[in-house]
């Protein structure tokens, strides 16, 4: 049985425990118009409100993946136009994150099914998704430079998953360094490079795989990952500890010795 919820500019289907999320304006490359970023943030929100998705793929038609936002919707101050007025929400006041999931806020996982060409705010997906995949047809690059503006949180955040050098180059080289996906899947950015027209099916393998295990445990896995960073050692070893400690607490950190006992699949329910 799949759900559905309708917009105009990506599409979002629900398939078991899994959300699709697929970015659709093939004709501009799945650029990111103001109002795509608005479509993606409730698709967002929907997924991790769901209690029945448990994890997020997400992916795109067309022979791009997404090449930052359209420039074609840009004001001449550089600023990305937001339907709220300027800075009178807090999210205004943060790094902007454009199309990229609320990684630092949510708990399920996401997972990048990478097609085509990648590149700008595009990057932001491999840079922060827990699982990242792609086509053997995937190029990256970031074309900041090029079009005069300074390449900010993307490179950044290329810098802290790829070698400074590395990530330095297609910063300051702009739209004349493409990165392939066989070099992505050398350096690390990505963790597998699949046929092209296999590429669905495959992160919706390793959705079905990540979804086999406990969700809870997988969410504070995910968090005690990711909020510990930036953190020294023994104060994230810490915090790490305290997500253990609460998922401890739940039906299903009950429910996985007791199947492993019984020699049975465990029948997780997400609480």
């Amino acid at each position: 049985m799949s759900t559905e919820l309708t917009f105009e500019t990506i599409i979002y289907e629900v398939e078991g425990h899994t959300a699709v999320i697929t970015l659709n304006r093939p004709h501009a490359l799945n650029a990111l118009s103001p109002f795509m970023i608005t479509e993606l943030r409730r698709a967002y929100d929907a997924a991790e409100n769901d209690d029945q998705v448990w994890t997020i793929i997400v992916t795109a038609n067309g022979r791009a993946f997404c090449t930052g936002a359209d420039v074609k919707e840009i004001p001449g101050d550089g600023k990305v136009i937001n339907e709220r007025p300027y800075l009178s929400t807090y999210e205004q006041w943060e790094a902007p994150q454009e199309g990229t999931p609320p990684f630092r806020t949510m708990a399920k996982p996401i997972i990048a099914a990478i097609n085509g060409i990648c590149c700008g705010a595009g990057l932001d997906w491999i840079t922060t998704g827990d699982i990242v995949i792609c086509s053997d047809k995937a190029t990256f690059f970031d074309p900041h430079v090029s079009i005069g503006l300074v390449a900010g949180r993307e490179v950044v955040r290329l810098a802290k998953v790829l070698p400074r050098s590395v990530a330095l180059r297609m910063a300051i080289m702009g739209k004349h360094e493409r990165m392939s996906a066989e070099r992505a899947y050398e350096l690390g950015l990505v963790t597998e490079v699949v046929p092209h027209d296999d590429l669905l099916t495959r992160a919706k393998e390793i959705a079905d795989i990540v979804n086999s295990n406990a969700p809870l445990a997988v969410r504070g896995t995910r968090l005690a990952i990711h909020k510990t960073l930036g953190l020294p050692m023994h104060e994230a070893e810490l915090l790490a500890e305290s997500f253990r400690e609460r998922v401890t607490r739940t039906e299903d950190a009950l429910e996985g010795p007791r199947a492993f006992v019984e020699k049975r699949a465990p029948n997780w329910q997400a609480r």
